[in-house]
């Protein structure tokens, strides 16, 4: 794998960070970018005009409510095209995407309640400490992987936290 297309929302100052941890990533795996920007859901057929164009070799989607919104259309393109997917959450892979590795957000939600739980038995926000995800998961869908023509090696399959068949 050599090309790889980013699908992702400039117009979302939130990814500007992720966008520039990606190309430095890139650039270290000797990668090579195809960035498409969707602003509106009116970009998003231009951007898949553009990609299957490119011919990448990969598709990865930065996270973004806009993307979040045509999830069903961006997994569908990427199955279309053979294109082996990643994404940040679960279920982008439950809806069919190939992979995703990120926060698990059931853990970050029953680790929030613990905060409310202090807060709601007088403890200061502010007093409470910032934390990272401590529980970052790894799924895998093998019906999408079938679909596209991949094989997951067995120790790839075996490091992930949740496969669906």
């Amino acid at each position: 794998m050599t090309r790889v297309t980013v699908l992702w929302n400039a117009a979302n100052p939130a990814n500007a960070a992720a966008w520039h941890e990606t190309q430095a990533a890139a650039r270290a795996l000797g990668l090579l970018l195809h960035a498409q920007d969707v602003r509106s859901p009116q970009d998003f057929e231009g951007a898949f005009a553009r990609t299957a164009q490119a011919h990448p070799d990969a598709l990865l989607v930065l996270q973004d409510s806009l993307i979040t919104m045509h999830r069903q259309h961006v997994v569908e393109f990427a199955t279309q095209q053979h294109l082996p997917s990643v994404f940040s959450t679960r279920e982008w892979v439950v809806t069919g995407g190939l992979m995703s590795y990120g926060p698990s957000f059931p853990d970050l939600n029953r680790r929030a309640a613990t905060y409310v739980d202090k807060i709601l038995k007088g403890a200061k926000p502010a007093d409470l400490p910032v934390e990272q995800p401590m529980k970052i998961e790894l799924v895998i869908n093998l019906k999408t992987a079938k679909q596209i023509g991949l094989t997951i090696s067995p120790n790839v399959l075996a490091r992930a936290d949740r496969v669906i068949k």
